[in-house]
């Protein structure tokens, strides 16, 4: 134990020297798609196409409010009193800094297999009021720890009730989409009991759901054994409000500060709510609806429209990054589309045979989830070559669609790309984490290697 946590600070150090800012990976990976694409017959005016084009660097734009709005809305839901006192209870039982950080881990597992985006902004939550328990018992706790284990639920999301795969493929419709009428006429949709509730998932995510927690306790070092503990950077009790400006003198301040002006606007949002849950259930959360519960869920805890929006304007100082980042990674997706060079990576790795086809197609995701971070994308992607070669070695087209789910979700621990909401609530750099989650990558990896080996 005390040598898996002696490999966390050395990694922690390691990564911390080596790894740049999220925004510069950024830029070299779409140097490095550009260059490559050159390389192998692009166009230059092409690329350029593909490049600032609809179906490149805007193309995540609606996204990107997505992600934007998601954060503001969850440090405005952080901030209210009665999530932080809630947190506090969770976390308060636990009687020694290891129990905090698996709980952390727990927590943002759990969530992530109902919904990856709720681990997203739950995970940050949980372990930033995590940060805040340490600091008051004095415990010297390395804080990005903490939201590495937070961020632990994107290694296990893909298997969960949100997994963009096993969602798409569970419908004629959504195989037609992705693999062509043809193709998908011979696949047949593939049910949920194969994929999400089958016998390969439950044993990869619930070993998952053990692992992980395990691992990051195990991580976390004694007290002394940490030779540079960073205490989280707020410690406070509670958050900043404005409860102390003057009573409202006229009939306008009365209305900003109205709890009626609250209610006017999350009732209709709550039926709304409702009514999606009541047609889709929970199965089907996308990110607005997501957004909609943080959205209508801080309004009214919150209770007062100038709480609510002072919460707020503290969440959007975390929107940087995601804002400068995201066309980039648009950008390298649209080139690489463009040139070919996704499918050419993913048929270079399927040209195994039949016992190996499965594993390949889990290591072929994890490389290309770190050019293109979107499960979405992968599977239209990867879909079509990996389900016609399942076809043609007669292999489960089950078992394929969840070796790309996990290849997808694996490398997630050494992608900053969906870090990004995570770390702007928590105040961190991708760079403080990396070391943790890296060692969580490997371990992931080499489980979900074997138990692809021992049953596909």
């Amino acid at each position: 134990m005390r040598a898996l946590c002696r490999l966390g600070i050395a990694s922690r150090r390691g990564f911390g020297r080596v790894v740049p800012d999220p925004f510069a990976i950024a830029v070299l990976l779409a140097v490095v798609v550009m260059a490559v694409a050159l390389a192998a017959g692009r166009a230059p005016l092409d690329l350029l196409r593909d490049f600032s084009g609809g179906s490149g660097l805007w193309k995540l734009l609606a996204f990107t409010m997505q992600m934007c709005t998601m954060l503001v809305l969850g440090t405005a839901l952080a901030a209210a009193p009665a999530v932080r006192q809630g947190l506090a209870a969770l976390v308060r039982w636990a009687p020694s800094p290891r129990v905090l950080v698996a709980l952390v881990a727990l927590a943002s597992i759990g969530l992530s297999l109902l919904n990856w985006s709720l681990a997203i902004v739950g995970g940050a939550l949980v372990a930033r009021e995590a940060g805040r328990v340490a600091a008051r018992r004095g415990w010297a706790l390395h804080y990005p720890l903490l939201c590495a284990a937070g961020y632990a639920g994107l290694m296990t999301w893909h298997g969960g009730l949100s997994g963009s795969a096993p969602l798409k493929a569970a419908t004629e419709q959504g195989m037609q989409e992705v693999l062509g009428a043809g193709l998908a006429a011979r696949a047949g949709a593939v049910p949920l009991t194969d994929t999400i509730f089958g016998p390969l998932n439950l044993l990869v995510s619930g070993g998952l759901l053990v692992l992980g927690p395990l691992l990051f306790g195990l991580l976390t070092p004694r007290a002394g054994e940490d030779p540079e503990p960073m205490a989280a950077p707020v410690v406070d009790d509670e958050p900043p409000v404005v409860d102390d400006e003057p009573p409202p003198t006229t009939a306008i301040e009365r209305i900003e500060r109205s709890s009626l002006v609250v209610w006017l606007l999350a009732l209709p949002m709550a039926a709304a709510l409702g009514l999606y849950l009541a047609d889709q259930g929970l199965a089907r959360l996308d990110f607005d609806t997501v957004n909609l519960v943080l959205w209508c869920a801080a309004l009214i805890l919150h209770g007062r429209p100038m709480r609510f929006l002072a919460a707020c304007e503290e969440g959007m100082r975390g929107c940087t990054g995601i804002v400068l980042q995201f066309p980039l990674y648009g950008a390298i997706m649209g080139m690489m589309a463009g040139a070919g060079l996704s499918s050419a990576l993913s048929r270079w790795f399927a040209t195994a045979g039949a016992e190996a086809f499965t594993s390949v197609g889990f290591l072929a995701a994890g490389v290309l989830n770190l050019l293109v971070p979107s499960g979405g994308g992968q599977w239209a992607v990867q879909g079509p070559i990996l389900v016609e070669g399942a076809l043609q070695l007669h292999l489960p087209v089950a078992d394929v669609v969840m070796a790309m789910a996990y290849g997808d979700q694996w490398t997630n621990m050494l992608q900053p790309f969906w870090a990004l909401p995570l770390l702007g609530i928590m105040g961190l750099r991708a760079k403080d984490i990396v070391g943790y989650t890296g060692v969580a990558c490997l371990a992931m990896g080499a489980y979900v290697a074997i138990v692809l080996a021992l049953m596909t």
